[in-house]
């Protein structure tokens, strides 16, 4: 352990050389490669001591990683959850988001900050809690603390939470036998035929034992029977498209990077859920890690690569707790490692924590990240299947995407393209939250409608009318009540001039203020934008301008000039913004405006 940091120094010091490795340091009397990819560990690990990065940590960790202050500075500074300057031990961040909102966080807010000091209560973007909004999540520092989730929470449940800090009240266990409230399927009257969340709640999720008994590592003999050709064939055949809101097919991808001759090729598990609405990667994480592990050992196999990364959103302490357990039980297994099964496949997995970014999601900004630089996208080409992560061939899948493969192997590629549609095959997680009775992660095949879903969950609550959805997130778009009938299909929604996205489904009934909500996301995008580019580090500003304006019933112009400068700055951030922040920071807002008439009245 580092003394200074708290880092663990395996990793620091010796090992196998690594791409970014630029030589050696003797420090303290031991010889350091210089690593600057382990410079957001390093930087987490400081502030975990003592509740913020002081001076002296930010140095020694630049003389250990052969680092420039200034750079250093400059990472440091570009992560929310990162301080740079003292702040408390503990600190209670508060979401404010667009579900959140719905559930009376600003109240809680407001009635926190009355008993609090100020700067131990701070508003937060979406924490991925939304099914059980509202939402608090502390970040504590000390010997023994550790972050933890509040949800739903109320203040007293914060105040008593607080009197514990930094000695956090216990993790939530898991949800046993009985079933996950985050996902309504799986509780007392289990829902037949579910594939990806068949496990959730039926299976100790730290357990390896309890994850073979019900159908855990079957996976993974069958794809080393079929052989990496054999892997990618089976998901060519099955048709699967990308879960993470670009739907681009999964098998194309798989296959290009297995093809490129340069060495190493690298798997990144892209467990960032950063979008306002999302958090069916999280229930995956927390309730079946095991499935994660062993999906991500089976593409590995597929495409030749030896190291894998999952790249988990700093929110998610749980998330992130169960998937370090699930590594080093399959380390200890031989199903990590140096020669899995006794077969030679070597692979092995390491986590990486982010630490508040949206932008991260992205994934030339999560390679960046994980090298040891600011969260900014790259320009492309070069594309991460040729130039990824350290320069080299690289797989990068949300949680969801890789999860599939288990079935794909098991069942075969034309069983899971003849579930859903011919265009939108296999199962399919979707994320209901707001103004819905039963909230949480639902399973269905492609191709039911927006209607029939919302009415699984319950509809909304005490059967008042629905006002508005929105789908695929704060990057997706509203979709009025005269189009709920439209397929939750890839081809579907395109029809409509929607998007799934991420799988966003949140409901506002007729008492939402969906003004606020149209504000709020503007503000979202403008404080996201990490700024590299100037159409979308302008563009969202003037965006958010001008939703103020049109909320105070003060434009600057008429109506009709006020919406030919929104239309404006949408071109300019979707046809010149480096990355998809800018592209789509203003769907929602535009169709909250033009379809659902939202400052009009």
């Amino acid at each position: 352990m580092d003394t200074v940091t708290g880092a663990p120094t395996s990793g620091w010091d010796g090992g196998e050389r690594h791409p970014e490795t630029q030589g050696h340091l003797a420090i303290g009397g031991h010889a350091a490669r210089a690593r600057r990819d382990l410079l957001l560990p390093a930087l987490w690990a400081a502030q975990s001591r003592v509740g913020w990065i002081s001076p002296g940590a930010l140095n020694y960790i630049c003389q250990r990683l052969s680092v420039a202050p200034a750079d250093a500075y400059g990472v440091a500074t570009f992560y929310a959850m990162l301080s740079v300057s003292p702040q408390p031990k503990s600190i209670v961040h508060v979401c404010d988001d667009i579900a959140c909102r719905l559930a009376g966080a600003p109240a809680l807010l407001a009635e926190l900050r009355k008993t609090h000091p100020a700067d131990t209560v701070r508003p937060s973007p979406c924490l991925g809690l939304c099914e059980r909004a509202p939402a608090a999540l502390f970040q504590c520092a000390g010997e023994g603390a550790r972050d933890y989730v509040v949800a739903p929470a109320d203040a007293r449940q914060v105040a008593d939470a607080v009197r514990s800090a930094p000695h956090p009240v216990p993790l939530p266990p898991g949800e046993g036998t009985g079933g996950s409230a985050s996902a309504p399927q799986t509780l007392d009257a289990r829902r037949e035929g579910l594939r990806l969340l068949r496990r959730v709640g039926h299976v100790d999720p730290t357990s390896l034992e309890d994850y073979q008994r019900n159908g855990g590592y079957e996976a993974l003999p069958a794809a080393l029977a079929l052989g990496p050709e054999g892997v990618i064939r089976e998901t060519l055949a099955s048709k699967l498209q990308g879960r993470g809101g670009a739907a681009f097919p999964a098998g194309r991808k798989w296959e290009a990077v297995a093809k490129q001759p340069a060495r190493p090729h690298y798997l990144v598990c892209n467990a960032d859920e950063s979008e306002p609405g999302t958090f069916k990667d999280r229930v995956l994480m927390e309730e079946d890690p095991f499935a994660v592990v062993e999906a991500m050992t089976i593409v590995a196999f597929a495409t030749g690569c030896e190291k894998g990364y999952i790249y988990i959103r700093g929110e998610y302490p749980l998330a992130a707790e169960r998937l370090e357990t699930a590594i080093a039980a399959a380390r200890a297994a031989g199903l990590l490692g140096a020669n899995i099964l006794g077969r030679g496949l070597r692979f092995d997995i390491e986590v990486r924590r982010g630490a508040g970014a949206y932008i991260c999601g992205e994934e030339t900004a999560l390679f960046n990240s994980i090298e040891g630089l600011r969260g900014e996208p790259r320009n492309k080409p070069p594309f991460p299947v040729e130039k990824g992560l350290f320069g080299k061939p690289t797989v990068i899948n949300n949680v969801e995407t890789l999860v599939n493969v288990l079935q794909i192997v098991l069942e075969g590629g034309a069983a899971f393209a003849a579930i859903g549609t011919g265009q939108s095959t296999g199962p399919k997680l979707f994320c209901l939250s707001g103004n819905i009775a039963r909230p949480g992660v639902y399973e269905v095949p492609f191709g039911p409608t927006l209607r029939q879903l919302i009415e699984l969950a319950g509809g909304a609550p005490g059967g008042r009318a629905i006002r508005a959805v929105l789908l695929g997130g704060a990057a997706g778009s509203f979709v009025s009540p005269s189009e709920l009938d439209v397929p939750l299909t890839f081809e579907g929604t395109r029809a409509i001039n929607a998007s799934l996205g991420s799988g966003v489904i949140m409901v506002f009934d007729e008492r939402a203020d969906l003004a606020d909500t149209v504000r709020r996301i503007a503000a979202f995008f403008r404080d996201e934008s990490c700024g590299q580019c100037v159409p979308c580090r302008v563009g969202t500003e003037r965006q958010e301008e001008l939703v103020s304006r049109l909320d105070a019933k003060r434009p600057l112009k008429s109506a009709a000039e006020e919406d030919a400068l929104l239309d404006d700055i949408a071109r300019a951030m979707k046809d010149a913004s480096i990355c998809g922040l800018g592209q789509t920071a203003s769907g929602a807002i535009q169709s909250a405006i033009r379809k659902l008439g939202v400052f009009s009245a």
